[in-house]
């Protein structure tokens, strides 16, 4: 028997993962929890006993996608590959939430890809689908509210220019702006909110 040797002595297994002669063993781990992969490491296993928990004798097959995952399969027999959208953003199908993924396998019944267009869009258990009447109501309300912000603006504009022409003390450019005004008032007042989106607003005055 040699002095020295740079050989490691490597276990030896019986069909039930038991060593029949002690040394150490490749072994591949994976999460206790999740059961994913975590890579290769060395276990020093004893005559008689089996590898660390978690730790496994046979390799894992690589996946080519970083879209998968593998874990440990439920008895505990063999590896798998799942699907892993981690870190890809979804979308909650009750409330259109942005979610960034955080387990792996498949996703939530609840969650999608697929982005809404609209915060009037609803699922249909395949896509989002626009309410357009809700979608329509909220173009109306957003014009309406600009038409009478645009409508007090040129209120305020107009009432000094008024008052200066009421007392005769109005120059001829106030005279002017204040014609240029009612004109664009009266033009916004006819602004048909019904017709948003699409509406063409009149151009106010410098």
């Amino acid at each position: 028997m040699a002095k020295y040797t740079t050989n490691i002595p490597m276990a030896e297994f019986d069909e039930n993962g038991l060593a029949i002669v002690e040394g150490w063993a490749e072994v591949y781990l994976c999460h206790a929890q999740t059961h994913e992969f975590l890579g290769k490491s060395y276990d020093r296993v004893p005559r008689g006993f089996s590898v660390v928990a978690d730790a496994y004798l046979d390799a894992p097959e690589l996946p080519k996608s970083d879209d998968i995952a593998i874990c440990r399969t439920p008895d505990g027999k063999s590896w798998m590959h799942i699907p892993d959208y981690r870190g890809k953003s979804v979308y909650h199908t009750k409330t259109r939430e942005k979610i960034a993924v955080d387990y792996i396998g498949e996703l939530k019944p609840e969650h999608t890809l697929l982005a809404p267009q609209t915060p009037f869009d609803n699922w249909n258990e395949t896509l989002w689908v626009t309410d357009n009447a809700a979608l329509k109501s909220h173009h109306i309300q957003q014009a309406e509210q600009q038409k009478l912000s645009l409508q007090q603006q040129a209120d305020i504009v107009i009432k000094p220019l008024q008052d200066a022409v009421d007392l005769d003390m109005a120059t001829a450019a106030e005279k002017s702006s204040l014609t240029t005004w009612r004109k664009y008032r009266v033009l916004l007042n006819r602004v048909d909110c019904a017709t948003a989106p699409d509406i063409q607003w009149p151009e106010q005055p410098e």
